[in-house]
């Protein structure tokens, strides 16, 4: 058996980053959420040959100093926290300290950073988890990281990525599950040049869902805006009418705390709502947002943070349910079919015709011929047999 020893730094990195950069979607998560964390309102995200030959990511948040850019990429320095105390009031999406080091040890860095404060700019480059050359250049506020050459240096980690186009995809569904988590910050995403997403940062929610999944679900949407004293647990969203089910889970989205995460008893619950009024095997629509208080929650459970744990799991399963049933069973959910201009005023004339041949009046020659009839059938009456018939076949 061979010897016990220490790993070397190199090899640390890249283990490391073995278990927070699994692909080029891992990378743009860690860097976007950084910006987001920054304090950003516009982030753009590029990518070629599906992240793997380039990912330029820029932001206009806060930037960092020059002399804590070295810094950054050491394996666990972070600005969101200080102490093991502060981990169960974590309102940051990143904290770990891993994300910059992981992606440097696999990469090619290049990173352009300014703050307000500073007349220029900050060049720093590393590659493998070595220090190429820092120093000062022109750009604006904000940071903008340039990673080349994916996995250059770890070929048996890049042979397991799957083709460009299915990577890009990947990318572009984090970038939509980023711009429905944040619609107050505008997304855009490039992929090999052409623009594929791009939000408005507007704040407004319902304009991020029109965007990405088009006119036929923002209309058939269910507002939910529900929260308890006693569980301080608050929801909002929005659910989609049964109308638009699918046959699998991705239309489920789900944020805690701004973060998205993958979660059991959230989606147990939401589809034992939906239970009464869905198809078996179809899943609906849902983009909910809960609001927790963070000391209830344990979101230091996996490096790639899609993985929390609930102090009470049976609490966050009730309030999820009947937040959902209630917005489901107070709302009309019978489809409206309106008519058509043209349609509509055809049939309002239908109905016109119809109740006024309900409410004729005879005609008043036909007033007459029944007034006729009457005298006659009167003094017919009167008269023998013989000339009753003969007077009544005449008349008829």
């Amino acid at each position: 058996m061979s010897k016990i020893q220490v790993l070397d730094t190199v090899t640390i990195d890249k283990i490391a980053a073995g278990e927070v950069i699994e692909r080029p979607a891992s990378v743009v998560k860690e860097l976007v959420e950084n910006a987001i964390d920054a304090g950003a309102t516009a982030v753009v995200v590029e990518i070629q040959e599906g992240g793997t030959s380039l990912i330029r990511i820029a932001d206009n948040g806060c930037g960092i100093e020059k002399e804590e850019v070295p810094n950054a990429f050491l394996r666990h320095s972070t600005s969101k926290i200080r102490s093991v105390d502060d981990l169960v009031h974590i309102g940051s999406l990143g904290f770990r300290g891993e994300a910059l080091s992981s992606i440097a040890a696999v990469s090619q860095v290049e990173l352009i950073t300014k703050t307000k404060e500073q007349t220029f700019g900050t060049r720093y480059r590393i590659n493998g988890g070595k220090e190429v050359d820092l120093e000062d250049t022109g750009a604006r506020d904000g940071t903008t990281f340039l990673i080349q050459q994916l996995f250059y240096n770890v070929p048996a980690r890049r042979k397991f990525l799957k083709t460009p186009m299915t990577e890009a995809s990947h990318v572009g569904d984090l970038m939509t599950r980023l711009a429905l988590s944040h619609p107050e910050i505008s997304f855009q995403f490039i992929n090999n040049g052409q623009s594929r997403l791009h939000s408005s940062g507007n704040g407004k929610l319902r304009d991020v869902i029109y965007h990405v999944y088009g006119r036929d679900i923002a209309s058939n949407l269910l507002k939910v805006n529900a929260s308890t004293e006693d569980t301080g647990i608050k929801i909002t969203g929005f659910l989609g009418k049964p109308v638009i089910s699918r046959g699998n889970r991705n239309f489920e989205n789900y944020f805690i705390n701004g973060r998205y995460i993958k979660s059991g008893i959230v989606t147990k619950a939401i589809e034992e709502a939906y239970k009464p009024l869905m198809m078996q095997h179809r899943y609906p629509f849902v983009l909910l947002y809960l609001q927790m208080e963070p000391e209830v929650l344990d979101v230091n459970v996996h490096p790639r943070k899609m993985e929390l744990r609930f102090q009470n799991n049976e609490l966050v399963f009730a309030a999820v349910k009947e937040a959902l049933v209630h917005a489901l069973s107070h709302k009309e959910l019978i489809p409206q079919v309106e008519l058509t201009a043209s349609g509509g005023r055809a049939k309002k004339e239908e109905e016109k015709q119809r109740q006024k041949t309900l409410n004729l009046s005879p005609e008043p020659f036909e007033t007459k011929r029944m007034g006729l009839y009457e005298q006659t059938l009167k003094q017919l009456t009167s008269m023998p047999e013989d000339a009753f018939l003969r007077e009544r076949s005449s008349f008829l």
